[in-house]
């Protein structure tokens, strides 16, 4: 394929960053830029800013507010957007449940989730992982037991996502424990305001409370929230996570933060000189640039490949596994580039409200807490282990 954008494609990228410019708040940017934390208004008023323009949802189909983009132009969109600054559109709706809901949901279901959805009204959370059910999904215990015209629901999920600003759960639970694992499975649409729900906050390394625990007890769900058949929730994860996992790749991200690491070695002094002088440092920094060379042109063929309605396959698992090592890498690298200034989790520099400068570089406040929070990346959505268990299955026949 060819790498170089057309000139309709260089005129979308400008289309972009005037909106970007016209649209993303100078202090939402501001943060972003710096590697700190948005509050979820921030969050749902850059998505709706988004909406409003059509652009949320750019991989759905056009009936219900997508885009016709090429998939260079998603990629433009994405990088273009983490290079201002700007908040990540959060995943488990648009990007997750979303696509769920609209190849496999129903009529109603459609119209009921996805508006909400499109205007940021709902916000979802992944009821996946358990206790003893991570990366191996398919043992999940979580029981769905049919009663009437409701599913009684009992057990626990873990490291869930937001799970404590969530409206809405799309949940795995098992609903026929006599079959086997994969095909007792059934996927819920379950209300967080519905009682027997708890969520207990999880608070992780890097001092962020990001992910929950969640008690399901004795919760009833509307069998019309059932998406799919019954005990064939395992093709709709299935679908999902190949999403997910591309998702995971990050590339816009990645990009960001590789710019990111390049100023502060322009900016830091190591034996009288910018530490981008320093051979052994800059040898890194050429390393990490062609990984991501390569990073990116593997992304754009796969997602070219899947661009007739399809979805990437096993190869998604290769840029999972890629993307989330390279963020870890940028991490460790700016975090060995501002030295002592990135041991402290500068709380008062990192939170929404703070009104302060950095005590150092512009990435000093961040960069423990993002070198922290990258360990986790090659763990969600599937372990790295497991994404080198299914390329060896479905693409070397190993």
């Amino acid at each position: 394929m060819d790498i170089q954008f057309t000139p309709e494609e260089l005129a979308f990228r400008d289309e972009v960053r005037a909106f970007l410019r016209d649209q993303l708040p100078a202090e939402t940017a501001q943060r972003g830029l710096q590697g700190k934390r948005f509050s979820k208004e921030q969050s749902v008023q850059w998505m709706r800013a988004l909406s409003a323009r059509g652009w949320l949802a750019p991989g759905w189909p056009a009936e219900y507010g997508g885009t016709d983009w090429s998939v260079v132009q998603k990629h433009i969109f994405d990088e273009e957007c983490f290079a201002a600054g700007a908040p990540r559109v959060v995943p488990f709706g648009a990007k997750m449940v979303a696509p769920v809901i609209i190849k496999f949901g129903t009529e109603a279901q459609k119209a009921r989730f996805l508006p909400g959805i499109l205007n940021s009204d709902d916000w979802w959370c992944q009821g996946y992982s358990e206790p003893g059910a991570g990366s191996d999904l398919a043992s999940l215990k979580t029981r769905a037991v049919r009663d009437g015209d409701h599913y009684v629901v009992n057990g626990q999920k873990t490291w869930t996502t937001t799970a404590h600003w969530a409206d809405w759960m799309f949940c795995l639970v098992r609903t026929d424990p006599e079959a086997q694992q994969q095909r007792g499975i059934s996927f819920l649409l379950i209300d967080m305001k519905t009682p027997g729900i708890t969520v207990r906050p999880i608070i992780t390394l890097d001092g962020e409370h990001d992910v929950n625990e969640v008690f399901l007890d004795n919760v009833r769900v509307p069998v019309e929230n059932l998406v799919g058949e019954e005990n064939q929730g395992w093709t709709c994860a299935k679908y999902l996570l190949t999403h997910e996992r591309t998702s995971i790749a990050g590339i816009g991200q990645t990009k960001a933060w590789l710019t990111r690491l390049k100023k502060v070695a322009r900016e830091e002094q190591y034996n009288g000189q910018p530490l981008a002088e320093d051979p052994l440092f800059r040898a890194q920094l050429a390393e990490l640039d062609i990984q991501m060379m390569a990073l990116e042109t593997s992304n754009l063929r796969i997602l070219a490949a899947a661009r007739e309605g399809g979805v990437p396959g096993a190869e998604s698992s290769i840029l999972k596994i890629r993307g989330t090592e390279l963020r870890q890498q940028i991490a460790y690298l700016i975090s060995k580039a501002v030295g002592s200034y990135s041991m402290p989790l500068l709380e008062d520099e990192l939170e929404f409200g703070a009104d302060v400068a950095p005590l150092h570089s512009d990435c000093s406040a961040s960069a423990a807490s993002q070198y922290l929070d990258s360990r986790k990346a090659s763990v969600y959505g599937g372990s790295n282990e497991i994404q080198k268990n299914i390329i060896a299955k479905m693409i070397l026949e190993l």
